[in-house]
């Protein structure tokens, strides 16, 4: 079999499998095989697309399933490159002719067990930490993400830029940090693959850094953080607020890391100011880069990654049973998840298909439409005016905080409908001449100013997504 069979094969075999999927389908079509390299580390498939967003579209929603149509064929590690042969990319499928690698007819029979080219790790450092099944592939994009999304991407083609370093992910627990942290690896590895990758919490690096302390072993600690390390990947770093001496070893790894242009990316659920206990010096080295903010996902991208699970773990699921699993799961994709394992444990051990009904039945205590707070709205407010939650209820009048302030109590009055005491009293015991004021203002500048009419309706649609109504 040919380069050219062999690749039709593959794509006739991944379109039949999703008929359904038009923009599979569409993004799909117009790929084809350039080139099949011979490699130390095994065959390489370049494969060429007509555009850069053809390539982007690929390389995140379908290269995963191109691989394992590949790996069913082709019984021989591989690898798989993503180009772009349109007008002005310097490659054409026509001028580059595929190498002639031949594919024995002997060799189409057991599928490979794995797609991925697993390479030596260099001397003294551990390949362990990364998880192989979070990559940019199984991330589901939707508007709360999109663009610390496309952040990590870019980061992960570029390392060591000057613009996105540090690379700073923050946002509510359960809401895929962890997931992108280790897509930026996993991405890394695939096409750098002599690239030393550290993903470490912040919990195991200020443990680790307190027992080299006491056993009198910094130097080896410092070797793995900075001499061993050209990606450190750091999870949940609000917990070095802790300690100062774990703050100094990392302040150091920072700039070890900017000075040789090396990257940095950091996870947290909360922004660099209010990290508790952070030393300045630090806050303004992670703000000194980019930082992306992750949301709660819409009920639309709830769907999707709802849809997207079940696939993958061959759960069938009803469109309604989707929706309503959606509709209940306000909190973070975690919660999301949860239910959908604890629906398919309860069918399993009863012995019943899933259906509307018995969702239901299962996850009755999540379905409560009413379910938002005024501390829930506070929280929204501040998130999106980036201000402290405690500033809200304090008696600072900076114009940003009063304006934050001001919407907050309007949503309270308008979806919750609180007496105007109640208001004022979750706000720091403010009067409720106060409130009034503040109610008063905020529908005045509806009609007048543009912009706290958008802020109020992306807040009014955040909090849409939490009670589903």
């Amino acid at each position: 079999m040919n380069n050219q069979d062999f690749w039709s094969q593959v794509k006739n075999n991944l379109k039949a499998k999703n008929l359904n999927n038009k923009p599979l389908q569409m993004w799909f079509e117009p790929t084809s095989l350039v080139a099949v390299e011979d490699r130390p580390s095994g065959s390489c498939f370049r494969l060429g697309v007509p555009t850069e967003l053809h390539k982007y579209w690929i390389s995140q929603n379908i290269l995963d399933r191109i691989c394992s149509e590949i790996s069913a064929l082709y019984n021989q590690a591989f690898q798989v490159e993503v180009v772009v042969t349109g007008p002005g990319s310097g490659i054409s499928a026509e001028a580059e002719k595929p190498s002639q690698l031949e594919f024995d007819e002997g060799l189409v029979q057991e599928p490979a067990p794995t797609y991925q080219v697993q390479t030596p790790a260099p001397s003294g450092y551990q390949r362990d930490g990364l998880n192989s099944d979070y990559t940019f592939s199984t991330f589901v994009v939707g508007r709360n993400n999109e663009f610390a999304h496309a952040a990590c991407f870019n980061v992960a083609e570029n390392p060591g830029g000057k613009v996105n370093n540090p690379l700073f992910i923050c946002g509510p627990t359960g809401m895929g940090k962890t997931h992108l942290l280790n897509a930026v690896g996993n991405h890394i590895r695939n096409i750098y693959p002599e690239t030393k990758i550290n993903y470490v919490s912040a919990e195991t690096f200020l443990n680790q850094c307190i027992s080299s302390i006491r056993r009198n072993e910094m130097d080896k600690f410092r070797s793995r953080f900075r001499d061993n390390c050209d990606v450190l990947l750091m999870d949940d770093i609000q917990i070095l607020g802790r300690g100062e001496a774990v703050q100094e070893e990392f302040f150091h790894t920072l700039n070890n890391f900017f000075d040789k242009s090396k990257q940095v990316v950091v996870a947290s659920d909360r922004m660099p100011k209010d990290i508790k206990g952070l030393e300045d010096r630090i806050r303004t080295r992670l703000e000194w880069g980019l930082i992306a903010d992750i949301q709660m996902p819409d009920i639309e991208t709830r769907v999707a990654i709802l849809k997207y699970k079940a696939e993958r773990r061959r759960i069938d699921l009803a469109n309604e049973v989707v929706s309503y699993i959606g509709r209940i799961s306000k909190r973070s994709i975690r919660e999301l998840e949860g239910n959908l394992n604890k629906l398919k444990m309860y069918s399993e051990l009863q012995g019943v298909p899933i259906s509307l009904d018995l969702a239901k039945k299962v996850l009755a205590h999540h379905d409560d439409v009413a379910t938002i707070t005024i501390e829930e709205i506070q929280r929204l407010a501040s998130e999106h005016y980036r201000v402290r939650l405690p500033d809200l209820k304090s008696k600072t009048r900076t114009k940003p905080l009063v304006t934050a302030r001001q919407v907050a109590m309007y949503l309270v009055k308008k979806h919750l409908d609180k007496p105007l005491v109640d208001i004022g009293r979750a706000f720091g015991g403010k009067d409720h001449t106060t409130v009034i004021n503040a109610l008063r203002r905020i529908e005045d500048q509806l009609h007048k100013d543009s912009e706290i009419k958008k802020d109020i309706d992306e807040l009014e649609t955040r909090i849409h997504n939490i009670t589903g109504v």
